[in-house]
């Protein structure tokens, strides 16, 4: 199962690699990228586009690790509670047992 997986994953990265190959090939177009107060030299159109494409990976991946970061430090503090609410549980079950004898 784990060879197939691997043999799966080298497949779908040589079609989006070849993908982009292509994909450069045919977008050779010099454009230049005005942003508001910077403006960048002419690259193939393809490149900025890929580059957004990049950016954009970058900061998908940037934003979920932020939000993981901040579940886990939640989930340590419940975890935190929860086993103090345990050791309660326990020491008031073992103070009415002996209050009980």
């Amino acid at each position: 199962m784990n060879l197939l997986r691997k043999i799966l994953l080298l497949a779908v990265l040589l079609i989006v690699l070849a993908v982009g190959v292509l994909f450069a090939v045919q977008n050779e177009v010099l454009v230049p990228l005005d942003l508001l107060v910077y403006r960048f030299e002419a690259h193939s159109l393809a490149l900025w586009l890929l580059l957004a494409f990049a950016l954009g990976g970058v900061l998908g991946l940037l934003a979920s690790s932020l939000i993981l970061v901040r579940q886990r430090a939640s989930l340590g503090s419940t975890r935190r509670q929860l086993e103090k609410t345990r050791s309660e549980v326990d020491r008031l079950r073992t103070a009415g047992l002996k209050d009980g004898e």
